[in-house]
């Protein structure tokens, strides 16, 4: 179990907070100190720090300081009243993991600990991968990993819907590995990356000679993932013909490879997943309605990236790890302006996008945080022309921001504009417009 230390002189709150955490599984210890917290580091090994800002004889600015010249690499959450961008961007300059306000949202606070603990666990193994699929933790996505867990052990058809980029196949895939069948074959096929003409084959085969092209035998999916799930991804591209076979091998669990007299038994299990309406196909002719029924014993709705903002951290931390290893990069994580921007981007790629917006900032990366500046331009728009196109409230709130980063910097530009992660012309047309050059 994580092992979490709380250094927080308000005892009423580490109590809280204690026993709320040890209801979730983990260890945790409370001091009220800098100089306790320190003793406790040296004397015992923890997996993430919680410390309040203000404490009796110093700061969180403090035990970061201490921490970096120790040399001890632990993940840390700064909690704090005042939390405003000094705070923060201080924070995180110092090697901070995140922050969080009070009065903390229990909700925010675990998953930012789960993010942290289980990055902190890959980096202590050596040589250790980071998982290609994580499971998200909002409400949403709990209730999805439910529904495949419940219909994982039977042989029900399973019908996946969501947008494109959401993980249809990744969700498949967990069905299987938890199912009676996880030790026989996952056979995937995008039903939309094969021509009309081949897609007959790639399910049941064929035999040499079968048709102009044929120079070998062929053995369809059916019989490869015998004993296994058999996966059709956007199944609502296959042909009405190929739907009438498809069709008859589900209900017959037989399949005649093409050219043969012979059929052959079958033992598969089947998901398939779609981003169109079916039930709008069915009603132009485009879909059969038997087959419909037969492919959708269970269904199962992917939530898009923009329905789950609890999880969008999650993930984000997650495709860092991945990236990381990819590229061999050591970026800590999200700049707070980052976060932001990721929470309230709408992500019409979902978690495809996201995972290639990811790789392509950890690649650019110069510093241990994810800027804005280095993400790529098809996301940022939402940022520098932000007075474009905002609400007041935003305005302001923006225009807050750029004061406490020139603040911050001392008045500097360059420097604040950094804070901000964007360039210099655009925080000049930002001062401009809230008449705030000096």
């Amino acid at each position: 179990m994580p092992c979490v230390l709380i250094i927080e002189d308000d005892l009423t709150f580490s109590l809280m907070l204690s026993t709320w955490l040890k209801k979730k599984n983990f260890v945790v210890k409370a001091v009220t100190s800098v100089s306790d917290a320190k003793q406790e580091i040296k004397t015992r090994n923890y997996d993430l720090l919680l410390a309040d800002f203000l404490l009796p004889d110093g700061n969180g600015i403090d035990l970061l300081r201490w921490l970096k010249e120790t040399e001890r690499s632990l993940p840390l959450i700064m909690m704090t009243s005042y939390a405003d961008i000094q705070t923060a961007v201080q924070s995180i300059k110092l090697g901070a993991s995140d922050y969080i306000a009070k009065p903390v949202n229990q909700n925010d606070l675990l998953l930012k600990i789960n993010e942290l603990t289980a990055s902190a666990k890959t980096r202590e193994q050596p040589g250790a991968s980071p998982a290609k699929y994580i499971e998200g933790q909002s409400s949403m996505a709990l209730r999805m990993y439910e529904y495949a867990r419940l219909v994982a052990p039977t042989d029900m058809s399973v019908l996946i819907t969501g947008s494109s980029g959401t993980g249809k196949e990744f969700v498949a895939r967990r069905i299987h590995e938890q199912s009676n069948r996880k030790n026989a074959p996952f056979v995937a096929i995008d039903c939309g990356a094969i021509s009309k003409d081949l897609a007959a084959s790639e399910f049941f085969g064929h035999i040499k000679g079968a048709f102009t092209g044929a120079t070998d035998t062929k053995t369809g999916a059916f019989q490869t993932a015998r004993g296994g799930t058999v996966f059709l991804d956007e199944i609502g591209n296959l042909t009405y013909e190929v739907q009438v076979q498809l069709l008859r091998a589900l209900q017959e669990h037989a399949v005649k490879p093409i050219g043969s007299n012979q059929e052959i038994k079958t033992d598969i299990r089947l998901i398939a997943a779609t981003n169109e309406n079916l039930k709008n196909a069915i009603t132009n002719g485009s879909f059969r309605e038997d087959l419909y029924h037969r492919i959708n014993e269970f269904a199962i709705r992917i939530p898009d990236l923009k329905e789950q903002k609890d999880d969008i951290m999650l993930f984000a931390h997650h495709f860092l790890s991945l990236a990381n290893k990819d590229l061999q990069k050591d970026i800590t994580g999200f700049a707070p302006e980052t976060i932001e921007l990721f929470r309230s981007y709408a992500w019409p790629g979902n978690l495809r996008q996201m995972k290639n917006v990811v790789k392509y900032a950890t690649l650019l990366a110069t510093g241990r945080y994810i800027a804005i500046k280095d993400l790529p331009g098809d996301i940022t728009p939402s940022l520098s022309t932000l007075t474009e196109s905002t609400s007041l409230r935003d305005e302001a709130h923006e225009k807050e921001l750029i004061r406490k980063a020139l603040a911050e910097s001392g008045n500097n530009k360059t420097t604040a504009a950094r804070i901000l992660g964007i360039d210099r012309k655009t925080l000049y047309n930002k001062l401009k417009h809230y008449n705030l050059l000096k």
